[in-house]
């Protein structure tokens, strides 16, 4: 905002609302812990620990590439 001030030739500072930043990552940090909260509340224990260890999941390994059966073949002219 200051730079937009400065480079438009304004002096005037007192019509900017002032903006007090430490209170926004409190609110942010307190509505982060809500919707945890309400997270826990909503799932059962089974859903839980499925979410918590799905990085552990076995996934098989990916079947093919990327060359198809037909691609060998030329078109003929």
């Amino acid at each position: 905002m200051g730079f937009l001030r400065r480079l438009l030739g304004s002096s005037n500072h007192s019509d900017a609302p002032s903006i007090d930043l430490g209170d926004g990552d409190d609110d942010e940090r307190e509505h982060e812990l809500e919707v945890l909260r309400a997270e826990h509340e909503r799932l059962d224990d089974l859903a839980q620990r499925q979410l918590r260890y799905a990085h552990y999941a076995w996934q098989p390994p990916a079947q093919g590439g990327e060359r198809r059966a037909d691609d060998a073949d030329e078109p003929s002219a």
